[in-house]
């Protein structure tokens, strides 16, 4: 059975409801006449590089390549407060004026956390028909290191909640405009905030192309080549020797984010006995939140939840776990856009109390992208959440698994993903960079999605789609800025709720 849920985007049903018509989806196998060629049930089809190069140009012809540019916000275009109201909804009451806070930093911060105001207003556009996995959420902020399995660190996507397949340009859109409302953040000229911007589409343009005149197997290990080391030296030319530092004591930072490390900061010793530290409302123990009663049961349904977890993992990881046992677990406030998700951290110990294993449980809702696409291929959002993990990351932490609760909390279903809570994971300070770094990072960025999106769609096609000239980058650019000019208008109005008390807000945390 799915998840009992109170509503999924209510706010988007409605709308359906009372539009006479859906926006047209515009795709190549539409307006083009491109059909795949016939399969029996039993069979895969198998098109000819050709053919797919074929489909990639077709595509063109229904999507030309400068409809990109041509973003104008729609005469009955959502209010932006009303969506991020309606995900709030589904959220922890009580934190949701934290997110609000944090989004009201700056720009750039609500741009964070307005994936679903952004899905919304893309939705309407004509679509390539390109699809691939989807990151869905593709802004700066969410590519990152992290640990592969060989604990070598490596670069990518880091944040995969809202994934779901869908046309790759959508991911593209949200890189390079993030590029952008950052760029105003720190105060770029338009000039050369342009650049930079013009960069990034351009470092995925050439990136996709090249991958797809990679060998099959090939494409899939490209990851291998490309460790945080030789990434530090390639794109080190490209900026200043102060940024270089500055980037690579972030690497060095990140090596060092591991479960001793978060055993250290979060927990203390009481009676022999470690136990997560209560900071609320950011870090708050299973035991305050349930009362001293309850905390026994609770934390005896989060052993019966980890014991399902173990299912989705290979044998081996399975056995691996199985050598830890349950010791205390605590709710915690994490991110932007995740704030007011149900997120938990669970403290295990191994061999002794020098032998600890943080995981993160964290809550998996509906995508921000599903009300505007297909629904997901999975039963449970933990699942969609880590198999699109899997395909896009290539190297993904070796504890990533699913669950689905046991309405435990709130006497509520929910599904939720898990993995180690601190495992080489970090991400690069945007808001100092300067603009030489800048453009080098989101060059960077590019390449890590276009390797994303080869392997979750047909690289090829989308390779001929763009082309070998800059008409992509230009007019992605120019959506970038145009764009940006929303999101401030965006930011503006959340203000103006803040001021008039429309919604509550706390800030400082």
């Amino acid at each position: 059975m799915g998840p009992t849920r109170r509503s999924e985007f209510p706010l988007r049903a409605q709308r359906a409801d009372a539009d006479a018509a859906p926006a047209p989806r515009v795709s190549a196998a539409d307006a083009s006449g491109w059909r795949p060629p016939p399969v029996r049930r039993d069979e895969l089809a198998h098109p000819t590089a050709g053919a797919r190069e074929s489909r990639g140009r077709l595509a063109r012809k229904a999507v030309p390549r400068s409809r990109h540019g041509e973003w104008e916000p729609a005469a009955d275009r959502l209010d932006p407060i009303e969506l991020l109201q309606e995900q709030a909804r589904e959220r922890v009451p009580e934190l949701n004026p934290i997110r609000y806070g944090r989004m009201l930093v700056s720009p750039f911060a609500f741009f964070r956390g307005a994936a679903y105001v952004m899905a919304s207003d893309l939705a309407p556009e004509p679509r390539t028909g390109l699809d691939t996995q989807l990151c869905g959420d593709a802004h700066l902020s969410n590519f990152g290191t992290f640990a592969g399995p060989d604990r070598e660190l490596v670069f990518g996507l880091n944040d995969f909640d809202e994934t779901l397949p869908g046309p790759f340009e959508w991911d593209v859109k949200r890189l390079v405009a993030s590029l952008e409302v950052a760029g105003r953040d720190r105060g770029f000229p338009a000039k050369r905030r342009a650049s930079i911007d013009l960069a990034a589409a351009r470092a995925y343009r050439e990136a996709m192309r090249h991958f797809a005149g990679l060998r099959t197997l090939d494409l899939w290990y490209i990851h291998i080549d490309r460790s945080v080391g030789e990434l530090v030296n390639e794109w080190a030319a490209g900026v200043r020797r102060g940024e270089l530092k500055r980037f690579e004591r972030d690497v060095a930072k990140a090596r060092t984010k591991d479960n001793l490390q978060a055993f250290a900061k979060l927990t203390r010793i009481v009676d022999g006995t470690p136990q997560i530290i209560s900071t609320p409302p950011l870090i708050v123990p299973i035991q305050e939140l349930a009362g001293p009663e309850a905390g026994e049961a609770l934390g005896q349904a989060i052993r019966e939840i980890t014991h399902y977890y173990r299912r989705t993992l290979p044998h081996d990881r399975r056995q691996l776990l199985e050598r830890y046992r349950y010791v205390d677990s605590a709710r915690k406030v994490v991110g932007v856009g995740s704030v007011g998700t149900r997120d938990w951290i669970v403290l295990l110990l191994g061999r002794d109390e020098h032998d600890p294993l943080f995981l993160q449980m964290k809550e998996a809702q509906t995508s921000v992208l599903e009300p505007f696409l297909k629904k997901s291929a999975y039963a449970n959002h933990g699942q969609r959440v880590v198999e699109g993990q899997r395909l896009l990351q290539g190297a993904s932490d070796i504890l990533l698994g699913w669950i689905r609760s046991t309405s435990w909390i709130d006497g509520e279903n929910r599904d939720f993903y898990m993995r180690q809570l601190w495992d080489g994971k970090g991400s690069a300070p945007v808001e100092a960079m300067d603009d030489e770094a800048l453009r080098s990072y989101g060059e960077l960025c590019g390449w890590a999605l276009a390797r994303a999106h080869a392997r979750g769609g047909d690289a090829i096609a989308i390779g001929a789609y763009l082309g070998s000239g800059e008409a992509f980058d230009r007019t992605t650019a120019s959506f970038a800025a145009r764009y940006a000019d929303q999101s401030e208008r965006d930011y503006e109005a959340l203000k103006r709720a803040a001021d008039s008390g429309r919604i509550q807000v706390q800030t400082g945390l």
